[in-house]
């Protein structure tokens, strides 16, 4: 008998015996790197699943029922994420919106599934994630071999003929992201110059900056996070490396302009289109706004792992989770601040909508086709 069916079981017990509700109230967990290296994305999470709990209890709560929120802090350890995704499972959480690294989200998806419970991911891209054949667990971003069937034609058809470097920072997210878009920028007719992995955490990269120098590479394609990512770019700058710098979901966060400053103009990532300026998300940001917080990168994409979890619970008529899965995967378009989102049989978002975004003046925002055009030149 699983965790959740104890629990359950107790508190139908409960109820029997006071007539009061079995469900007094329920917890999801937030699993994140709420402390770390990226805990700038752990905000993210924290503040849209928080908002998005706020607004369902000013509706009336799930089935009924108050929903509060546990966290769970991963510090984007794997060992660490495991040990907060057992506390959730202790805590009696029926859900999970996390976590944030890819590295983090495949153990502790193991944790999760063993005890049917949901686990939905906003920004685990990873293709791993979800081809474990696990039926509790869903993202609501896309996958890396979708952003990089993006990345590495554009590569391709701005580079022909040029030098492009590809880094990665041997993570699973980063190592994989790297890969798919190198695969796809080869089948496009472009091989690379360069082939490098770097160690998260290093400081110092002037060893591969060198080696960049020395093949006139005219592209930087990284695979990884903000940190390493803007020691990077700046050590190129100040080397005298002028080649163009792309990465893709790991750096959407202002704290990658904190770490590259003036350097980090004009650089370019994949990501999610922009839905703050949506109808279905129109409310909800002009909220944030009001808050003075501005909804960007994992914000939002957070906020509806919690609204598509609600909405298959309220269907199901059930805070269990194997119920609540077998609704998400039925096919059924759930209504979020992301737009119309629905889950495929491995938990994958249906409707993929990776586009370019630029880094100008401290701000990231989606690339226009003007300066798109403007690539390779």
């Amino acid at each position: 008998m699983t965790r959740f069916n104890r629990v359950l079981l107790a508190g139908v017990a409960l109820a029997a015996m006071t007539s009061a509700p079995a469900w007094a109230d329920v917890k999801i967990g937030l699993g994140a790197p709420l402390t770390g290296p990226n805990a700038s994305f752990g905000e993210q999470m924290k503040r849209g699943t928080d908002a998005a709990v706020k607004a369902l209890n000013d509706a009336g709560g799930v089935n009924g029922e108050k929903i509060t929120v546990v966290y769970g802090d991963d510090a984007s350890d794997p060992r660490q994420g495991v040990a907060a995704a057992n506390e959730l499972v202790g805590e009696g959480v029926v859900a999970v919106i996390g976590h944030f690294n890819s590295s983090v989200s495949i153990p502790a998806s193991a944790v999760y599934a063993e005890e049917g419970i949901v686990q939905i991911s906003p920004a685990s891209t990873n293709p791993q994630l979800t081809e474990q054949g696990q039926k509790t667990t869903f993202r609501t971003c896309g996958r890396d071999d979708q952003q990089g069937e993006v990345a590495g034609p554009f590569l391709a058809e701005k580079y022909k003929g040029k030098n492009v470097a590809i880094l990665q920072d041997q993570t699973t997210y980063g190592k994989g992201l790297a890969d798919a878009t190198k695969a796809a920028m080869n089948k496009a007719g472009l091989k690379e110059v360069l082939y490098e992995g770097i160690t998260v955490g290093e400081k110092d990269f002037s060893a591969v900056v060198s080696k960049m120098k020395q093949a006139k590479v005219d592209v930087i394609y990284y695979g990884g996070l903000l940190s390493e990512a803007g020691l990077i770019l700046r050590q190129a700058r100040e080397q005298g490396l002028t080649a163009q710098f792309i990465s893709g979901d790991g750096i959407v966060a202002e704290e990658f302009w904190g770490i590259t400053g003036d350097a980090g103009q004009g650089v370019l990532m994949t990501f999610g289109a922009d839905q703050r300026n949506s109808p279905a998300a129109k409310d909800v940001v002009a909220k944030f706004k009001a808050d003075n917080y501005d909804p960007t990168g994992y914000t939002l994409y957070s906020y509806a792992a919690v609204q598509a979890w609600a909405q298959a619970a309220t269907k199901a008529k059930s805070f269990e989770g194997p119920k609540v899965a077998e609704a998400l995967h039925d096919g059924s378009l759930y209504k979020t601040v992301l737009g119309e989102l629905s889950f495929d049989e491995k938990g994958d978002r249906k409707q993929a909508d990776y586009v370019f975004w630029i880094w100008n003046s401290g701000k990231f925002v989606e690339a226009t086709q003007a300066e798109l055009a403007k690539v390779g030149k």
